[in-house]
């Protein structure tokens, strides 16, 4: 469920709502709320953006197997 951006925690990977020109959507890769502005998690790079809301981000891992090892995956 999409919270209020005002109400985002600092220090944790989260996925953003964000509106631009193209209309509102949600970013493909998790963001940290700082005390300087929005950076991207993974990287660390400030990013410019004006979010409207946020949720957990949730990292969609699917578990090797042995029957299906990792390269087999997308």
């Amino acid at each position: 469920m999409w919270k209020p951006i005002l109400s985002a925690p600092f220090d944790r990977d989260l996925e953003l709502a964000v509106l631009d020109e193209d209309g509102e959507h949600a970013l493909v890769f998790p963001c940290v709320r700082g005390r300087e502005g929005w950076k991207n998690a993974a990287t660390g790079a400030r990013i410019d953006v004006h979010p409207t809301h946020w949720r957990d981000w949730k990292s969609e891992r699917v578990p090797a197997t042995a029957d299906k090892p990792l390269g087999d995956f997308p």
